[in-house]
């Protein structure tokens, strides 16, 4: 694995072993940040359960001002310190060693919105039915913000249509897929 485009160009980056983890792969990586290159520029970036830190690194590098990385692996959050000091982004990151839940709570005390939200949760867990209300409801979205989500392409995402956000695009893959969510309004937060 290692990191596509940007300041950070083909430097190579760990990660953990055995199947905890799924790693994105290079082709599938270099879709996701095509759809998002205009958007990175000078943002924060929220990469939830980040595994090897890749799609935070990946976005640091390709122009995002600042990452906030959470796992809760201790051999993952291992993997994304090594990578974030081999890259060069330890001064424009934060890694949270927690449950999700625990450091979106500990994130909203600063009431400092993120621009693109990016989430990988273990497939068919249920985890982004808890998540995207609770962010939507959050002071960790403003208007506008990007809510990325992948999971298995076999999972049931009619859900999504009901929430305050517009489903902007699925781009599917060969077994899985991202959704695109845009904030329409300011939380109640």
């Amino acid at each position: 694995m290692r990191v596509i485009a940007g300041i950070a160009r083909r430097r190579n980056l760990v990660c953990p072993s055995g199947d905890g983890t799924r790693p994105t792969t290079d082709r599938i990586k270099e879709t996701l940040f095509n759809i998002l290159q205009s958007d990175l520029y000078d943002i924060r970036f929220l990469d939830l359960f980040s595994g090897s830190g890749g799609i935070g690194i990946e976005a640091l590098s390709r122009g995002a001002k600042e990452a906030v990385f959470v796992e809760n692996g201790k051999e993952a959050v291992s993997c994304i310190k090594q990578n974030l000091k081999a890259t060069g982004f330890l001064d424009q990151s934060q890694v949270m060693a927690m449950d999700v839940m625990q450091a979106l709570r500990r994130l909203e005390t600063l009431n400092r919105p993120f621009d693109i939200i990016f989430m990988d949760p273990p497939y068919r867990k249920g985890f982004e039915e808890k998540i995207i209300p609770y962010l939507l409801e959050s002071s960790l979205v403003r208007e506008g913000t990007q809510i990325i989500v992948e999971t298995a392409k076999d999972t049931d995402i009619s859900y999504m249509e009901n929430f305050d956000c517009d489903m902007e695009r699925v781009k599917e893959y060969k077994t899985n897929r991202h959704v695109f969510l845009r904030v329409t309004k300011e939380s109640d937060a």
